[in-house]
């Protein structure tokens, strides 16, 4: 399928699968999106403790590097998993523009390392953040209470609405502990019965520019 670079409303990049006219972040802004979905209303309800994270779809890294970012501020600890079937490749990833629009060219180096690390190898970007890229389907997930947070950031129901299944919610709900969140920016009543139906408790919160509203599912 045809892919190409386009830059998203708040400057940032993105890239767009043109048969799907699907993009891997919001058109309205893809940094903003980022901050809003998975640091607002994610991170932020960590305070400064210890926190392990999974990414569903590390994509162009986008999610990793804001998360290393606001990490590095608040002195917290984070163990970070990013799940991706189909790698974005190095020519994608040296026509973003995320170090740039984040004002974050002193960590070059270290969005550089998060794409050159090798798959399934657990590395260290600081003392605290590490960062495990793992080249996998989503459905072949079978960690059992390792996470504090997911980051749901696969495509769209409208082009992959397997992603969004009740089987796929409920490797989702095992692999968080318990008291632990997943953060979405969709927010389809189809998805919302799926979480609901493995056991999540979901809100529906505001969404990012341009979506009018989003998901945070908790595990009791």
């Amino acid at each position: 399928m045809k892919r190409e670079i386009i830059r998203t409303l708040d400057g940032s990049t993105t890239i767009q699968i043109e048969e799907w006219d699907e993009c891997y972040h919001s058109k309205h802004g893809a940094i903003q999106e980022a901050k809003h979905v998975f640091i607002k209303n994610g991170l932020s309800l960590f305070d400064s403790n210890p926190v392990s994270i999974l990414e569903i779809g590390f994509g162009t890294g986008l999610n990793a590097f804001i998360t290393f970012l606001e990490a590095k501020k608040l002195n917290q600890t984070i163990d970070y998993v990013g799940v991706e079937a189909y790698p974005v490749s190095p020519d994608e990833i040296l026509s973003m523009n995320y170090v740039e629009e984040l004002n974050a060219i002193s960590e070059s180096a270290i969005f550089k390392k998060m794409h050159d690390s090798n798959w399934e190898e657990k590395i260290s970007l600081s003392t605290d953040f590490s960062l495990t890229k793992r080249k996998q389907f989503f459905e072949a997930i079978d960690d059992i209470e390792k996470y504090d947070l997911i980051y749901f950031d696969a495509f769209g129901y409208r082009v992959q609405p397997e992603l969004w299944s009740t089987e796929i919610f409920e490797k989702m709900y095992n692999a968080l502990k318990p008291n632990s969140v997943l953060v979405t920016y969709a927010a389809r009543g189809v998805v919302k019965r799926s979480m609901i139906e493995v056991g999540f408790t979901v809100e529906k919160l505001a969404g990012p520019p341009g979506k009018r509203e989003m998901f945070r599912a908790r595990k009791k």
